[in-house]
């Protein structure tokens, strides 16, 4: 298959709009979509320093490229969770490492094991949840934190498109209401919260895997140990198939669901919960202490047990 623009051999062909490029065009149309998805949606503006969580995999490792190469004012976030199995954080580290040293970027790290007092694959035996509930948990708390400190009032996140139709999926199957009102490309900044923003919405993994291959980036190819067996990629499964079948399913689904959603699912005034002040460490709360502080205070009560 040859490259519409040029003639030469393609790296990828895309059903959903049927248009194959070659290795020296697609880097130009990869950022032209996550320009187009910062403008429709007012993710933010081009004065604004965007902190961009990267975790070392492919989806976030393109973000941060393709946000610096388009010449906004970034800084990468890596937060090492501790995860020692199959040496997991310390080699998605030192991929973050070398993609801040290859864009001369500042990058910002937060070790979990020492500010958490364990890492999260021992977090089930203090939590009594499953790993991927307390990382989202640490996760948020951090990126908030590290935001707040540092002044950056913008969170960037990798989530692509095959990730918004999965979770939009899960979240009907489910009715998760109160996610799916949560459930959109730009989460508003609020008090001690930070804009998150979602600029890969209309970009599918396979072609984040392809940009991140044509553009050299370095990034980790290993998934989280902590993924197999998810429901989430039973459901990915069932998207590719759809997507297989009738190309534009997925981008059709997401987009269909964000403009319902703005004239059906605003949350009225009186269902936002009051916050107040986390006792310990300050951070919005609707109780008197944050979940995250009630966390550390049972790490410090119980002597952790290995992960079995």
């Amino acid at each position: 298959m040859k490259c519409r623009i040029c003639r030469e051999r393609a790296v990828i062909y895309m059903p959903a709009h049927r248009l194959a490029l070659c290795g020296m065009h697609y880097p130009e149309w990869f950022r032209r979509q996550v320009e187009r998805a910062i403008k429709k949606y007012r993710m933010f503006r081009r004065d604004e320093r965007v902190l961009v969580a990267v975790s070392g995999g492919k989806d976030s490792a393109a973000l941060w490229h393709a946000l610096h190469h388009l010449g906004y004012e970034t800084a990468g976030l890596y937060l090492h969770l501790g995860i020692e199995r199959e040496g997991y954080s310390d080699q998605s580290r030192a991929v973050v490492r070398a993609l801040a040293e290859k864009l001369n970027r500042p990058l910002h790290e937060v070790s979990i094991p020492d500010v958490l007092g364990l890492g999260i694959e021992y977090a089930p035996a203090i939590t009594h949840r499953p790993v991927c509930s307390t990382c989202g948990l640490v996760k948020r708390y951090h990126m908030n934190r590290v935001a707040a400190e540092l002044g950056y009032p913008v969170v960037a996140t990798g989530h692509n498109l095959d990730d918004e139709a999965v979770t939009l999926l899960n979240n009907l199957l489910g009715w998760h209401h109160e996610y799916l009102i949560r459930q959109a490309p730009v989460l508003p900044a609020s008090e001690g919260f930070a804009r998150k923003v979602k600029p890969l919405i209309h970009l599918e993994e396979k072609q984040t895997t392809v940009y991140v291959v044509v553009e050299g980036i370095p990034f980790e190819r290993d998934e989280c140990p902590f993924s197999v067996g998810s429901t989430n990629l039973i459901l990915k499964d069932v998207m590719y198939r759809l997507e297989h079948h009738s190309p534009g399913t997925k981008r059709r689904f997401v987009d269909g669901f964000f403009r319902w959603r703005s004239e059906h699912l605003h949350p009225r005034e009186g269902e936002k919960p009051e916050l107040n002040a986390c006792r310990m460490c300050g951070y919005p709360t609707t109780g008197d202490i944050c979940a995250y502080c009630r966390i550390q205070q049972r790490v410090q009560q119980k002597r952790v047990p290995s992960p079995s």
